[in-house]
């Protein structure tokens, strides 16, 4: 399969997750901080090559893929690279630098479910929204118990496993991840045409 229908397939995945977050959303009034990026400073985040491959391939197309695996290459920093916080002294406030071609963990984290050891659905979401809108947050938990429907984490992955098994099941820290995803595409296009769009970075 090519690296445009792979894209393309995992585009139409995250079309449809993010129609279901957003009526998610709308149905529990749960939402993010503005300007909160707590979550994207953990240091343990992992991630599927697979997820990051449409960046990657946004990258290629405006000729920024090589200049960006160089800098991959050549940092030590466990937060996503692609996170840009606001204040040197304060990483937890930013924003995602590539908002729409952020990774599928980036998408289903605060708004998707995952099961207890109990077997039991719960939402899997963040500290603060358990804290700062903790009515809301215990009413959707129950609600999610009695049948209120949220996409869930496993299923997710699976239908993007499909996609691509091997680079979907690759788990890896996110910098690993977001640094094979250009590789990927770069080895792709050796010996191959380059696809429409694509601008040359010289």
């Amino acid at each position: 399969m090519s690296i445009e229908s792979k894209v393309r397939q995992i585009e139409h995945l995250f079309e449809r997750l993010d129609g279901e977050i957003s009526k998610f959303q709308t149905q529990t009034n749960l939402h993010c901080i503005a300007g909160c990026g707590k979550c994207c400073t953990k240091l343990d985040i992992e991630a599927s090559p697979l997820e990051f491959l449409p960046w990657a391939f946004h990258l290629f197309l405006n000729g920024e893929a090589e200049k960006t695996l160089t800098a991959l290459n050549n940092t030590t920093k466990t937060i996503c690279h692609i996170y840009q916080p606001l204040a040197l002294l304060d990483s937890h406030n930013g924003r995602c630098g590539n908002y729409k071609y952020r990774g599928l963990i980036c998408r289903l984290f605060g708004y998707a479910g995952s099961r207890d050891k109990y077997g039991q659905l719960r939402l899997a979401t963040c500290t603060i929204i358990k804290e700062n809108q903790s009515n809301s947050y215990k009413s959707v938990d129950e609600a999610i118990s009695k049948g209120l429907y949220v996409p869930i984490f496993t299923d997710y992955y699976m239908n993007l496993n499909q996609i691509d098994f091997y680079l979907g099941n690759t788990i890896l820290p996110i910098n690993q991840a977001l640094k094979v995803a250009i590789e990927e595409v770069l080895n792709y296009y050796i010996y191959r045409p380059l696809p429409n769009g694509f601008k040359n970075a010289s």
